[in-house]
């Protein structure tokens, strides 16, 4: 086991996951703590790194893609001090450090982790239920449904509106963009059949953000949403299936062209036995396959 204790937080590696448990220094972030302690299992690890500086350095875990939905909603925003796979190590630590990297890599090594993208969330997200007041409202989530309200600054068209109530069935998309210089952040919930192109300040189904200091804790109510969509590998196998079918029919296949299309059979079965695809759209990508043998 290897483990490194800093005021930033504690990093515990027990060679089948790691342990994340943010610090109680007053520099540690709200977003960190209300985040809470992550266990990442070795599987959703891409890679690790430490980088040495004259009075502290950073250890930063680099995680596959698709395995975090935190990572995914935010869209790799998140600043520094509210990134929870990165961790500030004094200069008298660093030889702990460096082992520490060591540790991890060897496993990863030894297990033959793949660095490359999953098809499934591999973090559960932030617990639920949860509401966060940032910006121009209130934005609750329970699991099955988002709940937005709205604050006295916020504008004519959504105070007008009075309170949302989006089912999580209704949404097909959740972005969390954070302030920059004089750019407003915010966080959007995209609403099947009833897109909005407006800015957020006027969208009835997004909260803006001006930069204070709760504004980060809306990218927890991104992330939970977000685990509980569909994964964007399994929404990529059914966009391709939809494409395949309203496609003219093609020219007879080649041989090796018939191989990757019996590899595709074999990943969409995996998809669907893993859960990642729903009986109707294991059963609409399958046919569209089977169309172009």
């Amino acid at each position: 086991m290897a483990e490194i204790i800093q005021k930033d937080g504690t990093w515990v590696f027990d060679g089948d996951a790691l342990r994340l448990t943010p610090g109680r220094d007053k520099n540690v972030s709200l977003l960190r703590r209300e985040l809470g302690e992550l266990l990442v299992p070795l599987a959703a690890l891409a890679g690790i790194s430490f980088e040495q500086g004259k009075k502290s350095g950073r250890l930063r875990l680099r995680l596959r893609d698709g395995a975090d939905p935190l990572l995914h909603a935010t869209g790799g925003r998140l600043a520094e001090p509210h990134d929870p796979y990165q961790l500030l190590v004094e200069s008298d630590r660093y030889g702990v450090a460096e082992y520490f990297v060591d540790e991890v890599r060897n496993a990863l090594l030894l297990d033959q982790v793949p660095s490359g993208p999953v098809d499934a969330y591999l973090l559960p997200g932030p617990s639920v239920p949860l509401s966060v007041s940032a910006g121009d409202g209130v934005a609750s989530f329970d699991g099955e449904r988002v709940r937005l309200e709205w604050k006295w600054q916020a504008e004519d068209a959504k105070s007008a509106a009075g309170p949302r109530t989006l089912p999580l069935a209704d949404i097909a998309a959740v972005e969390w963009q954070p302030t920059v210089g004089l750019e407003n952040g915010h966080l959007r919930f995209t609403v099947r059949a009833a897109p909005s192109k407006v800015p957020p300040k006027y969208d009835p189904n997004a909260v803006e953000l001006w930069g204070f200091k709760k504004d980060p804790l809306m990218a927890l109510v991104a992330a939970a949403v977000q685990a509980r969509l569909p994964h964007p590998a399994a929404r990529a196998a059914l966009e391709d299936a939809r494409a395949a079918d309203e496609a003219p029919a093609p020219a007879p296949a080649a041989e090796d062209d018939h191989d990757a299309l019996l590899r595709r059979l074999r990943e969409l079965g995996e998809l669907h036995r893993s859960g990642v695809l729903t009986d109707e759209e294991f059963t609409l990508a399958k046919q569209a396959v089977l169309k172009r043998m």
